[in-house]
């Protein structure tokens, strides 16, 4: 193979049914079931995959006794066969949306804090202009979320690269850094000091996030950095309606991004404590593949999210 070739697929005359070919033999590991699946006879599955290696020049799959694994080689091409038949799922989904009047489909991933404010005012904007667009968003993490991304499943994310070795492929444009608060049940006693130190709050009952989290480690560095020792009190966990009820029900405090702690703070459901907190996440941005070319319904909720960025921070 000619590995300077980008388009070494043409050579090739690569067949949709090799890529889907290379999915069945991943989710089944054995060439009998693969080949029924795609009702194909084992040996036209066998030449298939025998003429993609070749072509290739490695190993795509090891053959065992009572199966088949892909090689690092294999894993490789089945990831590139999922986005590929994903991104001409979603063409296909545009064009028939297109015809029907309407304007397409959008995926887009996002954390917490950014989701709060950030998207739901990019998306009430893309909906005055196109309001047939049809917006899936998903909140998880942000490893959660880049893998999503570089599996096709999302047209772009707002978060954060985590790992370096995540990051490759992928397009990062900085929005905003994301400081963190400390809120309390309304009523609680210190919201009315306005000489609130962190030795004040070591002694007090908190609710958290796990160690192992960024923000768990980035609050116990708040408090060694003063010279303090990290709180004991402390509950562990991230399920917000345990979280909100816990705080109404006791005194306890809870570390949370400043722009979360704004919302439920508007709603009266927290107060947020009178004092600036020296803790605060990594700055998240828009995350994208770097050959993934986004529609004109993603393209559209794209600007409105750097617009509505630069409205908020």
């Amino acid at each position: 193979m000619d590995t300077l070739n980008p388009n070494w697929f043409l050579k090739a005359r690569l067949k949709t049914r090799q890529l889907l070919l290379l999915i069945a033999l991943d989710d089944h590991r054995n060439i009998h079931r693969a080949a029924e699946e795609l009702h194909m006879t084992q040996p036209a599955a066998s030449k298939q995959i025998k003429d993609l290696e070749e072509m290739l020049d490695v190993r795509l799959f090891e053959r065992l006794p009572r199966g088949m694994e892909p090689t690092m080689f294999g894993e490789t091409m089945i990831r590139h066969a999922r986005m590929a038949l994903t991104s001409l799922a979603l063409a296909h989904d545009d064009i028939v949306a297109l015809k029907a009047g309407m304007a397409g489909q959008v995926e887009v991933g996002c954390i917490m804090a950014p989701a709060m404010a950030l998207l739901p005012r990019a998306i009430a904007r893309v909906k005055e202009q196109a309001p047939l667009l049809r917006i899936g968003a998903h909140m998880e993490a942000s490893n959660v979320l880049v893998d999503q991304l570089q599996r096709g499943t999302l047209d772009f994310m707002i978060g954060r690269v985590l790992e370096k070795e995540n990051s490759a492929g992928l397009l990062y444009e900085e929005l905003a850094e994301e400081p963190a608060c400390a809120v309390v049940r309304i009523g609680h006693p210190m919201l009315e000091r306005d000489d609130l130190t962190l030795k004040d709050l070591h002694a007090q009952p908190w609710i958290l996030p796990p160690h192992g989290s960024i923000l768990r480690h980035r609050f116990d560095m708040m408090f060694h950095r003063a010279g303090l020792d990290v709180p004991v009190n402390v509950v562990d966990t991230t399920a917000l309606l345990l979280i909100i009820a816990l705080l109404q029900q006791t005194d306890s405090m809870h570390l949370i991004p400043v722009e979360v702690a704004q919302y439920y703070a508007s709603l009266h459901v927290v107060g947020i404590l009178p004092i600036e907190l020296p803790c605060k996440m990594d700055a998240f941005g828009i995350i994208r593949r770097r050959d993934h070319l986004l529609s004109p319904g993603a393209e559209l909720l794209l600007e409105a999210v750097r617009t509505s960025a630069r409205e908020l921070y």
